[in-house]
């Protein structure tokens, strides 16, 4: 049986996809399980993996470019003699592109074609399931490592070739580097950093500046923008241009908040941030005035019964906004640390479309940065975002006398076509009274 593997849609706003690396290559047999490509899409890079065995018989699109959603990048077939020709007669080589250009169909390409069950391939974070340990295992010279464990070992200056694998067919994930580490000395750290050679940055790794000393002799360097940054531009751009934006601002006198963080941290040894108190009031808020949970769909505004916070967290490549759903049902210390579990995702480029699609309203938190005020741009096709200032220490007159007092600046963006000044002044009122009396954020 031939199938055909064709580029998968890994979240709502991908219209494309890049193969970071193929894990396999034209002829190989692959087993049920296996993992044989790496794509990055515009909101994580994710591993495909085949469902049922067979052979990898022609690969359509190579690693480093990038293909619309519904493209075929592959051929599988359950025998190495089965001829796949028929399947692909009358096209050429399925549309391709390299990084940072525009993809250009072939002009014969067939429509896409549902794929068999067969074909119907897993996408997902590298699977962790305990099995033998086999340090340092190799596939025609390649370490298995999930690309986690690569990343986490290249970071702590671990050798990947002396860490024992747990992951299927003895691959190293995230646990084996952290339980490495765990044991490794400084200096055995510092060895290893040192003698580690000077590798180029992958295809698809996140960039990072270098420092003025490294730049080579030139004025400028080009760095192609990654599908993320791609969508963030047009997402954005789209908000800016469709939703008319206003916003209300409001000053906090936190001083109840930081009390009432301490206290609760001391009492329950739970980590409660900032960040976590500003939105479960957004939560109580939300359930106050239900028409700012809502998003413009065109003909009709959809107002939500479930309060789903996005939560903007950055990356090296970009913003992306993992969501704490029905907020309205959970306590704080329930957000708090699903906040902190979905932000490690985020960084480790682990999240789901499950884990930042469909929310409803999004917080925007730059204080950690020291940032006296700012304005955030809707995430369509939200109503809302309320952009999140630093706790400054300032002089305040109470009663006629000069004492310190510790502020803390709130901006609502807002989409006029759903919600009016009235409803937002409304909201930041309320939200400077609950994080002000603080008493119903331990609820």
């Amino acid at each position: 049986m031939v199938i055909k593997i064709e580029m998968p849609k890994l979240s709502d706003t991908m219209s494309e996809g890049k193969i970071l690396t193929w894990k396999k290559s034209e002829g190989d047999k692959v087993r049920a399980g296996e993992v044989i490509a790496e794509i990055e899409s515009d909101k994580a890079n994710m591993e495909m993996e085949a469902v049922d065995p067979g052979y990898l018989r022609k690969i359509f699109i190579p690693a480093g470019s990038s293909a619309s959603v519904g493209t075929l990048i592959a051929i599988f077939t359950e025998t190495l003699s089965e001829d796949f020709s028929e399947a692909i007669s009358g096209t050429q080589n399925a549309a391709s592109k390299p990084a940072g250009g525009l993809a250009h169909a072939a002009p014969d390409k067939p429509p896409p074609v549902a794929p068999s069950r067969a074909a119907v391939t897993a996408v997902r974070s590298p699977p962790e399931v305990p099995q033998a340990a086999s340090p340092g295992a190799r596939v025609q010279g390649r370490i298995l490592a999930s690309p986690l464990a690569a990343r986490m070992a290249a970071e702590l200056g671990l050798d990947l070739s002396v860490i024992p694998g747990s992951g299927p067919a003895g691959r190293i994930v995230k646990r084996d580097v952290i339980q490495v580490n765990s044991k490794a000395t400084p200096a055995a750290r510092a060895i290893a950093v040192t003698d580690a050679p000077v590798a180029k940055r992958q295809e698809g790794a996140p960039y990072r500046a270098p420092s003025l000393s490294t730049l080579p002799d030139k004025a400028y360097e080009d760095v192609p923008v990654s599908s993320m940054r791609r969508i963030i531009g047009a997402r954005l751009v789209e908000s800016k241009i469709q939703a008319p934006h206003f916003y209300v601002t409001v000053e906090v006198d936190m001083k109840s908040s930081i009390r009432a963080r301490d206290q609760l941290n001391k009492i329950s040894g739970v980590n409660v941030t900032y960040n976590d108190l500003v939105i479960k009031a957004v939560a109580l808020c939300l359930a106050r005035h239900p028409l700012i949970n809502a998003s413009w769909q065109g003909d009709f505004i959809r107002y939500y019964k479930s309060i789903d916070i996005g939560v903007a967290v950055a990356l090296p490549d970009g913003l992306i906004t993992p969501v704490v759903r029905a907020c309205q049902l959970k306590s704080l210390g329930m957000i708090s640390q699903e906040i902190k579990d979905l932000a490690e995702k985020a960084r480790a480029k682990r999240l789901t479309p499950d884990d930042y699609k469909g929310g409803t309203f999004t917080v925007s938190n730059l204080g950690m940065f020291g940032v006296k005020h700012f304005t955030a741009i809707i995430n369509p096709p939200e109503a809302c975002i309320l952009a999140v200032s630093a706790i400054e220490e300032v002089p305040v007159v109470e009663s006629g006398t000069i004492v310190p007092g510790h502020r803390m600046s709130l901006t609502l963006s807002s989409d006029h076509r759903v919600v009016d000044g009235a409803l937002a002044a409304q909201f930041m009122r309320d939200m400077r009274q609950i994080l002000e009396s603080p008493v119903s954020l331990a609820l």
